[in-house]
């Protein structure tokens, strides 16, 4: 009988019924390869968070009648590979509890690998946004319908009909964001203005993690502009992570914008940037630029957010090659000089 050595191994071998999602920087889907090919040491973590491949694992064994859902946090190596010993720890004491035997499994063997994760250094609770989009995509992803919430906040968040917004449920605005088609979503950037700003930034906390069309991306623009002229800094940087979505034609141009004005690139937006926006920043000129206003930012952690985004394979080399050769009076050479006294 072949040895179980990793994640992969033991759903392949165990049957399961199993849909991974990255739950880094946002919620989507994985493919089971990623994960087998990144085990395997042959694939760096195509989308790290916080030094770790941060994972939702939605699966049925046996007789289950409901999913089981780990979310575990797998630590990585400066060079964004797995570091295997935590890892290898957790699959020892899974396979402990289940006495090797990985076949057949019923009721009572998902309940005692469920209660792996209560004392689990792997394990971690995502934010609410990010479990509300993960259940909207695990339902559709598995045939499943919306939660009754979805036709009230589509109803809302169209204009169709007008309820008190408190009556909302972060799960309607989840579904309605995974669920978004070309009419709905030209609807709702018709009526974007008109959203109170605590239901426009519940639901940017769910367009960051899906694709917008540009109709959409102008609205959240003309929002988060007028947001951060009236001073609305939460608002503003919503908008700007929800445009991590938007093509890069829109979501560039606007970040050009802002980069260009020292007076707007404060921490929390170089944040939502870094955090939600990371591929736009894949740009010989608009990298250099973001890197730049970071260390000119005071109370910026300059090395953290790089060392995070370094991880990011397609912004490794590019990155690093900004550090090495940032002049030593520049901004960037400065932050490099502090960190060598």
């Amino acid at each position: 009988m072949q040895a179980i050595n990793s994640l992969h191994d033991f759903f392949q071998r165990s049957g399961a019924e199993v849909r991974l999602y990255h739950l880094g920087r946002r919620v989507e889907p994985c493919p089971l390869d990623t994960l087998a090919a990144f085990e395997a040491g042959e694939l760096a973590w195509p989308a790290p968070w916080q030094g770790a491949a941060r994972l939702a694992m939605v699966f049925r064994l046996g007789e289950m009648d409901d999913p089981l859902i780990w979310f575990l946090a797998l630590p990585l190596d400066e060079q964004g590979h797995l570091d295997p010993a935590p890892r290898d720890a957790f699959v020892q004491r899974l396979l402990e509890t289940l006495g090797r035997s990985v076949q057949g499994l019923g009721r009572a063997e998902g309940e005692r690998i469920d209660n792996l994760m209560k004392d689990n250094p792997l394990a971690f609770t995502p934010s609410l946004p990010f479990r509300a989009v993960l259940h909207a995509r695990a339902s559709r992803d598995a045939g499943r319908p919306a939660s009754e919430h979805l036709e009230p906040a589509e109803a809302y968040l169209t204009g169709q009909q007008t309820i008190d917004w408190r009556a909302l449920g972060l799960q309607g605005l989840a579904d309605t964001v995974v669920r978004l088609d070309a009419t709905t979503s030209q609807a709702i950037a018709a009526h974007l203005d008109a959203l109170p700003g605590e239901v426009l930034t519940s639901l940017c906390y769910c367009l960051e993690h899906v694709a917008i069309d540009d109709d959409l991306a102008r609205a959240l623009r003309r929002r988060g502009e007028a947001a951060g002229a009236s001073g609305d800094i939460e608002t503003f940087c919503a908008c700007v992570r929800a445009m991590g979505g938007a093509s890069t034609e829109q979501a560039g141009a606007w970040f050009d914008a802002l980069l260009d004005d020292p007076d707007a690139c404060g921490p929390d937006l170089l944040a939502a940037m870094a955090g939600r926006g990371w591929h736009h920043l894949e740009d010989a000129e608009r990298l250099p630029r973001f890197l730049t206003r970071l260390a000119e930012a005071p109370g910026t952690d300059f090395m953290a957010v790089a060392r995070d985004l370094a991880l990011i394979p397609r912004l490794r080399l590019p990155l690093l090659m900004t550090l090495r050769e940032a002049e030593a009076e520049s901004a960037i050479g400065r932050r490099l000089a502090d960190l060598s006294r």
